[in-house]
């Protein structure tokens, strides 16, 4: 009892000196603020003025106006990149492809300017400054008014017609459409671009949250393109009758492709980057909880996993696992022997994942501290003051991530983690966020200096890439430290470009049918934004979910890129089992579709690396002509083969899907259904509405065996790829394609491999779905059917007869 009440105590202590600093941190923040705050914005907008003269450039061309230049530089037949200057021209962070190859374009005067051609675009420049782009056959596509200066904010607008969709701009807890309100008779919402720590819950209408990123998808009835603005300063947009974008420094500096929505990802991914491919064990389940608390904790959790015959693949460790919530530490006390630990969840194929926060405790007793501070590696003021901030550990210094010797320092404080066993990292609170009772809850925008690689700025212009620059100083780590294994960093923050580094989580959202409902548009506007690793607190961050909201989230998180279970330290434990039955055999069941499918998620971020393409998808990506599919956020593609309808409300046990033109399968019972605008589809609590898009190989995995199931077309023909490799590092990989052709009442399933990975499954099984096979043959030779399926070797090639 005496020990209880002397806990109770220390921990009364450390809350009431987290306020004392939260408080001195607000006021402090805005004296400085109000120090280095530059002098208010003039009223006087100045516009680019008359055109004074265009020349042709090697890759575009050259515009002189009256008070502005503007430059543009085709990369591609079909992505352009242009600059109006003056301004402070962006560091490349975003930007992983420097070298373009050559491309022809034609400059040539017209009625009211000039016009510049591409093979595949043209740009007509107005003598005023106006811009419109157009598709070869004369269709325009955007048409922007002229920019504006205020001051050193840029403001750019461009008109948008009565339909036409936006998508995009990161992270946002709005519709999928960032021009619908979630609610009708709202005023259309406008958005904030900078990363924001939503102070431990948020839910629809929230703006802005951890992941900014000034980049949008428009899509009309002429087409579809991408803008994507190389300009990390804070920003404002709205999409009414014009699409405006105001910054508040930098450079209009920005990109423009048109295409389809696949085309736009794959050029958008050529320019920022592509992800790489992840361990395989990342689409597995993972379990994580703010509260574990002690190693034993963690150790009941995993066999109680076990004993339950429930897959499990990751366990994440929140700040409770530190030495009093200090970066790159375990607590002695709590975690005596971690490696050991480590290993031993190794041996049963579970990584083990930490938490790491940036901020460094400011304190004579951390050897990290007096590093950073003997070096200047931490953020200052302009005087060279060291600017410390309210976090877990208490007040605390931050790196500067933008200063290149700052982030291989970082680098090389993983060593001593990765040495325990470790697998992967959690970078949390790295907007960064800051405890303050009021005001921005981050570092001082204008007081802040940063390195910036050596030209120097403030935190106007990094804060937006704090996040990023952090991830790639684990991603680095990773790398040189352990370069047998493919890195796995986990970011809350981020910029474009993040996805050549780490994957990212929804954050603290809601316990709620809205928390859940808001989860789709927000996976999927990050999806179109370049971020396609993602995924919720299955549940809800803060708050007891019911046993049916638990479920119906786990049941969209299956068919998730990261599929997690996590929750506050003030609330119920969060596991299966904790809701009893009927629920621990449901959610068991689910998990255990999700480890059947890794073939089909694994072979999907394969693609990836090729495309660029996200995993989830909105519908309208099979048809962007398709209106009514525009705005449909309650659903979701997997790839192009599975329509995920999730359930979003209390007791619902059906529910209607606008079905993308086509022929469809229902996977739990193989009815076909198409040809219809709207379906309606049964929900029992045990079932979520899932439909299989005909023509699909739908690749699973059970027992050591491959099972393709074949989900034919009305035409017969099916077709799909199953990527392998050992899972983890850089070694031997291949691909296996299937093609099934139908001629009269014949099929036959051809099958080519590529690559020299040995073939990882025992046997081959073929399950056909929407048809019955008669007869079967390999080489001749005649092959059972049992249960409309037959199972073969694995090195030959199928023959088979349909009735």
């Amino acid at each position: 009892m005496k020990l209880l009440k002397q806990i109770a105590l220390t921990f009364r202590l450390i809350k009431f000196e987290r306020f004392l600093g939260s408080l001195f941190y607000s006021f402090q923040r805005d004296w400085l603020e109000r120090q280095y705050s530059p002098p208010p914005t003039p009223t006087l907008v100045q516009s680019p003025g008359g055109l004074i003269q265009a020349e042709a450039r090697e890759r575009g061309a050259y515009c002189q106006f009256e008070r502005a230049e503007l430059e543009i530089t085709f990369l591609t037949p079909e992505l352009v990149r242009l600059e109006w200057k003056p301004g402070k021209p962006p560091l490349p962070y975003s930007i992983a492809k420097q070298d373009w190859p050559e491309v022809e374009s034609h400059l040539e005067q017209a009625a009211e300017g000039w016009r510049l051609t591409s093979s595949h675009l043209k740009i007509e420049i107005l003598n005023d400054g106006h811009l419109k782009f157009a598709t070869p056959e004369g269709q325009t596509l955007r048409e922007e008014l002229p920019p504006q200066q205020l001051g050193e904010m840029r403001i750019h607008q461009a008109r948008l017609r009565p339909e036409e969709c936006i998508y995009g701009l990161g992270e946002r807890a709005a519709s999928l459409d960032l021009r619908r309100p979630k609610t009708e008779g709202q005023n259309i919402p406008a958005y904030r671009m900078w990363n924001y720590d939503a102070g431990g819950v948020y839910t629809s209408g929230t703006d802005p949250l951890y992941l900014c990123i000034p980049v949008y998808l428009g899509l009309h009835r002429q087409g579809s393109y991408l803008v994507f603005y190389e300009n990390p300063y804070p920003a404002n947009f709205s999409f009414e009758a014009t699409a405006t974008a105001s910054f508040e420094g930098g450079s209009l500096c920005y990109y423009f492709t048109s295409g389809t929505p696949a085309q736009l990802l794959e050029r958008y991914t050529e320019l920022t980057g592509k992800p790489p491919l992840p361990p395989r064990w990342a689409f597995g389940y993972h379990q994580s909880r703010w509260g574990y608390g002690t190693q034993a904790a963690v150790q009941e959790t995993v066999e109680s996993f076990i004993q339950r015959d429930l897959p499990i693949s990751a366990v994440h460790l929140d700040i409770d696992c530190q030495d009093n919530f200090r970066a790159f530490t375990v607590d002695p006390d709590t975690f005596p022997d971690i490696k050991t630990l480590t290993a031993n969840l190794a041996a049963r194929s579970i990584q083990l994942i930490t938490i790491l926060n940036p901020g460094i405790k400011a304190s004579r007793k951390s050897k990290l501290f007096q590093e950073g501070r003997m070096q200047n590696f931490f953020c200052n003021d302009p005087q060279g003051n060291l600017i410390v901030g309210p976090v877990w550990p208490g007040m605390s210094a931050f790196p500067d991530f933008s200063n290149p010797d700052v982030r291989h320092w970082w680098t090389r404080q993983y060593e001593y983690l990765l040495d325990l066993g470790i697998r992967g990292f959690w970078h949390d609170m790295n907007e960064p966020g800051i405890f303050a009772l009021w005001g921005d809850p981050s570092l001082p925008s204008h007081a802040t200096q940063h390195s910036m690689e050596g030209r120097g700025g403030n935190h106007q212009e990094a804060h937006n890439l704090y996040g990023m620059l952090q991830a790639i100083a684990a991603y680095d780590a990773l790398r040189e430290y352990s370069p047998q294994i493919r890195p796995f960093v986990i970011s809350r923050a981020g910029w474009a470009g993040l996805q050549r580094y780490a994957w990212t989580w929804t954050g603290d959202v809601q316990t709620s049918w809205e928390g859940l409902r808001q989860t789709v548009p927000t996976v999927l506007g990050m999806g179109l934004s370049g971020i396609p690793y993602t995924g919720p607190d299955i549940g809800g961050f803060k708050g007891n979910p019911s046993p049916e909201l638990y479920l119906r989230w786990f049941q969209m998180a299956v068919f998730l890129p990261f599929c997690r279970t996590h929750s506050a330290n003030n609330v119920k434990h969060r596991t299966p089992w904790m809701y009893g039955e009927p629920y621990l055999s449901l959610i068991r069941e689910l998990l255990r579709l999700r480890y059947r499918l890794l073939p089909f998620f694994y072979t999907l971020a394969w693609e990836m690396t090729q495309t660029g393409h996200p995993m989830v998808r909105p519908l309208f990506w099979l048809d962007p002509t398709d209106v009514r599919l525009w705005s449909v956020d309650d659903a979701f593609l997997v790839g192009d083969a599975l329509l995920v309808c999730p359930i979003l409300a209390e007791g619902v046990r059906s529910r209607q899907v606008i079905l993308p033109k086509g022929e469809w399968y229902q996977f739990w019972d193989d009815t076909p259904v198409g040809d219809s605008e709207t379906l309606t589809l049964d929900a029992p609590l045990e079932t979520i509405p899932l439909l299989v898009k005909a023509g699909t190989i739908l690749a699973m995995e059970e027992n050591q065996q491959l099972i393709l199931h074949l989900y034919p077309s009305s035409e017969g023909s099916c077709m799909g790829q199953v990527y392998s490799d050992a899972g983890d590092g850089y070694g031997e990989w291949r691909v296996d394609r299937f093609q099934l052709h139908r001629t009269g009442a014949e099929m036959t399933l051809t099958w080519q491999s590529e690559g020299n990975f040995e073939f990882p499954y025992h046997r081959l099984k073929i399950q056909f779905h929407g048809i019955q096979p008669q007869q079967a043959w390999i080489e001749g030779q005649d092959l059972p059917i049992l249960e409309n399926s037959i199972e073969c070797d694995s090195c030959e090639i199928l023959f088979s007869k349909t009735m």
